[in-house]
């Protein structure tokens, strides 16, 4: 039940434990190794997160605002009861291979080359996001909300998309393969 703000863990560090109810503002976690921590119903806001280390790390009902979250394998975290959500973060080159993350928001994000191969985002949200070379492979987006998406490449015979939601703008994300052209 802590507020930890303009803290550089990087030269002070952080206690490996359970982090409950916590908020950390403008605080930097660059290149830390996180394996292993626990953040339960916690946020982060304006924190650097870049390449961060999450093996075994457990995120429940965690929110990012604002974020600089570079390279991190989120594939590699505890997937038990797994749940976080993003907000106008930069999420470019992370990881979401498999994971099970139904609802989830990255509303506002840029994230390019973000990997959601054989992920389950059913119900959750791209919204205004910039998903620039995002890779979905057999990823299951059922009812997931694309609108005033941006550079998305999504091969509807590859995802499943049923009751998603897309801008007539996203068309060309959705049959690009096919060459039409949409004007």
């Amino acid at each position: 039940n802590k507020h930890f703000q303009n803290k550089d863990f990087t030269k002070e560090l952080l206690d490996k434990g359970e982090y409950e109810a916590c908020q950390f503002s403008q605080c930097n976690f660059s290149g830390l190794d996180l394996s292993g921590f626990s953040f339960e119903n916690s946020s982060f806001s304006s924190c650097d997160l870049s390449n961060v280390k999450v093996f075994k790390a457990g995120f429940q009902q965690v929110a990012f605002k604002d974020c600089k979250i570079l390279g991190v394998h989120f594939h590699t975290c505890n997937p038990f009861l797994l749940e976080f959500n993003f907000a106008e973060c930069q999420l470019d080159y992370c990881s979401f291979f498999n994971l099970q993350i139904k609802k989830t928001k990255f509303e506002g994000c840029r994230m390019r080359e973000a990997s959601f191969t054989q992920a389950d985002v059913s119900g959750g949200s791209f919204r205004d996001s910039d998903l620039s070379g995002v890779i979905f492979d057999r990823t299951l987006l059922d009812k997931t909300d694309f609108r005033n998406a941006q550079n998305f490449q999504i091969d509807p015979e590859l995802n499943r998309i049923k009751g998603a939601f897309f801008d007539l703008d996203g068309l060309p994300g959705l049959l690009g393969k096919y060459g039409i052209k949409i004007g």
